[in-house]
């Protein structure tokens, strides 16, 4: 699997931390652990917290309460506001929703960013800086359009330069918030096949939002189930997604049954037009 990703591994552990945005409380009392070699995908409603939280424990949104801790091969967990943008980012890196383009870059050059972290200075790409780059677009299908300007790319192209960028920076923990969106169903189907073998192959603790849950159930080990700010229900796909607590959740009628041929869960919400 994947050498771009780093060797050694870790875990991070929010614990009842609390967010917001001026006075407003957006995230509460919310918990969820990483581990490594298992993926965790935070689920729930639009403006239920689930990105927010993730963006908190990239260090994007700063916790008025409680702690998110990380925790290296070594066992000592640390406080993550403790630690250097420089150390930070070569243990976590974070795929966002959305970035600006950078005009006048090749694909390559931004796919180089994901080096900084291991850089010193002003020192050039390594031979171990252009293996992690040549990997990390090989493994996300934009090699070749190493040298296009990114202002040439569809949205759907540049979603993969961002996640290959990702890859480049060899982090043991990863973040995806939402990262199939603006994809083709072949780029859905490969980027969630990755994620899966970044976990089980590498070892790493990877945190993902997913709006679709029936691509959650397949591709977790663990779902956060979230509502209002707060963590309404943790555990497998199985425990979490019952039709109890995703009709309670999503204000709408849903069923939830074992596909005959798959024998995967199936989500299905009732439309008031279903015909049966």
């Amino acid at each position: 699997m994947p050498a771009v990703m780093s060797a050694t591994t870790g875990s991070m552990h929010a614990e009842n931390v609390v967010l917001r945005y001026g006075k407003q409380t957006v995230v509460e009392n919310a918990s969820i652990r990483l581990s490594p070699g298992e993926i965790t995908a935070l689920i729930g409603p639009n403006g239920s917290g689930k990105s927010t939280l993730l963006r908190s424990m990239a260090r994007l949104h700063e916790h008025s309460a409680g702690t998110i801790t990380l925790t290296g091969p070594q066992g000592q967990p640390r406080e993550i506001s403790t630690l250097s943008g420089r150390d930070f980012a070569q243990e976590v890196t974070l795929f966002a929703q959305s970035h600006a383009t950078p005009e006048g870059l090749s694909v390559a050059d931004i796919v180089a960013f994901g080096r900084h972290p291991h850089r010193r200075g002003f020192a050039g790409l390594s031979i171990a800086d252009r293996a992690a780059i040549a990997e990390a677009m090989d493994l996300t299908g934009t090699t070749s359009m190493s040298r296009k300007a990114a202002g040439e790319l569809s949205g759907g192209e540049l979603q993969r330069v961002w996640l290959a960028v990702c890859l480049a920076q060899q982090a043991n923990m990863v973040l995806l918030d939402e990262p199939i969106n603006h994809l083709d169903l072949r780029y859905q189907v490969e980027t969630l096949d990755l994620v899966h073998d970044l976990a089980r192959d590498s070892a790493l603790a990877i945190g993902i939002v997913l709006h679709d849950l029936n691509q959650a159930a397949a591709l977790a080990d663990i779902l956060v189930l979230m509502k209002h700010g707060r963590v309404y229900a943790t555990g497998t796909p199985r425990e979490v997604l019952t039709a109890e607590n995703l009709t309670e959740v999503y204000e709408i009628a849903v069923q939830v049954h074992n596909d005959a041929a798959s024998g995967m869960l199936r989500v299905e919400p009732v439309s008031r037009h279903r015909r049966g």
